[in-house]
């Protein structure tokens, strides 16, 4: 095939392969045989496949079972993976053998031939050795389930809490900054008593700090790692103090506390970690796609809508209508939300499957798990700084339409009773009238006793006005 290509082989012959891969037959062979979706795993995935590659070879390197040349050539081969250098080498489809063998053997691939290529050797040689050397004491059916422990819990602490924590943080700013503008509380819907803006936006920073506690909950079961258990669960050409050592190493190197898994047979027939995971992430998806729909919708109009805050003008929102601003930001959100829920039902449905001693579905469970993560980490934050942080709150507008409500007469019943209060609020609504002329004009409270009673701002606290005091 010319000198753009290079003659690798495996236990099924002959291949070639691009002459620049540092990947090699078994790579090869999957680029060949799943062409399916374009879609490739992405850096926090194949950071994973490094930092494993890396602590195997340590823990191995500590054992006596692969020599210190070797080995500090798989390190060092193994940090280049870690850092991005060589994410073009990892070409495997996502859909490809449910336990990963492909991705796991790219792996071996590119760090043995990267390995022999620091040593000095030409790409290929094999002086280090994919299955021998790299792989070493390991399996598929361990290194995918721990690699995909890794990338969700890095996504979990690196990426996932700071984008929440910094929109908890912008909502509690806005909680502080609108807790003077009162407004007509909605149920169903329709008009209901009064609220502070502030204590609405309190209540969706709390939903978020809420959703953060929720994928801290999932953290001790992603910590758990199945390396060390190889083909079934048994261990079987694995050193007994490799698995130990080799989670150290993990740890050692993300800064993330992991560990042995409490049964190897669970860890790799079953991915029930991976399934609860992900159902956090969907609850916190959730969580935003409601604040998102509640925002969008008080800042509707800008004069035909609630128009209660008004929106950043971020960019137009028409191509038609000249002057047209959309909540687009929030409308992102939404559109997340729906994919973490497609997400969600991948996960969920490949976690319970595989048959007996194997979970067959590992790289979908990797890829949906980290996507959603991705898309919930990114959202989170540009709905923190070019959304939240630039809502002002029109507060004449609410104190205007607060006055009209109907609902302030629910303050009334401790006064006068539900059925005298519900005779005042019909009249007020069919009269086109306020609550308080009618109930003064009735005479069943005095003009002093209706303000009283009547205040929009106290009935956003706990407690009967009754107008007596």
């Amino acid at each position: 095939m010319g000198d753009d290509y290079r003659t690798e082989r495996d236990s099924l012959g002959e291949i070639e392969v691009p002459a620049d891969a540092y990947w090699g037959a078994q790579t090869q062979r999957a680029v060949e045989n799943f062409p399916i979706s374009d879609a490739t795993f992405g850096r926090r995935f194949v950071r994973a496949l490094g930092v494993v590659k890396k602590a195997a070879a340590q823990a191995n390197n500590d054992l006596g079972l692969v020599d210190d040349e070797k080995a500090d050539a798989i390190v060092e081969a193994a940090d280049e993976v870690i850092e991005g250098e060589h994410d073009d080498q990892f070409p495997v489809d996502v859909f490809q053998t449910g336990s990963g063998t492909s991705s796991n053997m790219n792996a071996n691939e590119v760090i043995a031939n990267r390995a022999a290529e620091i040593l000095g050797e030409e790409v290929g040689a094999r002086v280090v050795h994919p299955n021998d050397h790299v792989n070493y004491g390991q399996s598929s059916n361990d290194v995918i389930p721990t690699a995909m422990h890794v990338a969700a819990l890095e996504a979990v602490e690196k990426d996932v809490e700071p984008a929440l924590e910094l929109l908890a943080d912008a909502l509690d700013q806005k909680a502080d900054e609108f807790d003077g503008v009162v407004k007509t509380g909605r149920t169903h819907l329709q008009d209901a008593t009064p609220v502070r803006l502030g204590q609405e936006f309190g209540g969706y920073r709390t939903q978020v700090e809420k959703g953060i506690e929720r994928v801290r909950d999932v953290k001790a079961h992603l910590s758990e790692l199945a390396l060390g258990g190889t083909a079934v669960g048994t261990g079987l050409n694995t050193h007994p103090e490799f698995p130990e050592k080799a989670a150290a190493y993990i740890s050692e190197e993300t800064g993330v506390s992991f560990r042995e898994a409490d049964d190897h047979f669970e860890a790799q027939a079953a991915h029930d970690a991976m399934n609860e995971a992900h159902g956090a992430l969907r609850t916190v998806a959730g969580s935003l796609n409601k604040i998102a729909n509640d925002l969008r919708l008080l800042a509707s109009g800008p004069r035909n809508g609630l128009g209660e805050i008004e929106q950043p003008e971020n960019q137009p929102g028409s191509s038609i209508m000249p002057g047209k601003i959309n909540p687009v930001v929030a409308e992102a959100v939404n559109q997340v939300h729906k994919q973490v829920v497609g997400n969600d039902a991948a996960v969920n449905a490949g976690a319970v499957e595989g048959q007996l001693d194997l979970n067959l579905y590992k790289p979908v469970l990797a890829h949906n798990f980290l996507e959603s993560s991705k898309v919930i980490a990114n959202a989170s934050v540009a709905f923190a700084e070019k959304f939240v942080a630039k809502l002002e709150a029109n507060e004449e507008y609410c104190e205007e339409q607060v006055e009209r409500s109907m609902a302030l007469a629910t303050a009334l019943n401790p006064a006068i009773g539900y059925d005298k209060a519900s005779e005042v609020a019909k009249a007020a609504l069919k009269e086109g009238k306020s609550v308080k002329g009618v109930v003064v004009e009735k005479g069943y409270l005095s003009e002093s006793e209706a303000e009283d009673v009547l205040d929009p701002e106290k009935m956003t606290h706990r407690g009967i006005l009754s107008g007596d005091d």
